[in-house]
């Protein structure tokens, strides 16, 4: 049976928990969580603008 090669098994998808300890990860794996964090503010912060966009659309309809 062959060994599986590094690069043939699946990659470990980054997570990052809220208050974690941060002393052993590098300034590589820092960056790549910024980023990633970055990204998902800006999903969240999309999200939101259209709830409150469909949200003072109702109220305009509603006239509240």
């Amino acid at each position: 049976m062959a060994a599986i090669d590094d690069d043939d098994r699946p990659k470990k998808k980054i997570v990052h928990e809220i208050g974690q300890e941060l002393t052993l990860l590098s300034v590589g794996e820092l960056s790549e969580r910024v980023a990633m964090l970055k990204e998902e503010i800006a999903r969240l912060e999309a999200n939101m603008a259209t709830k409150q966009a469909s949200k003072s659309a109702a109220d305009q309809f509603f006239k509240k």
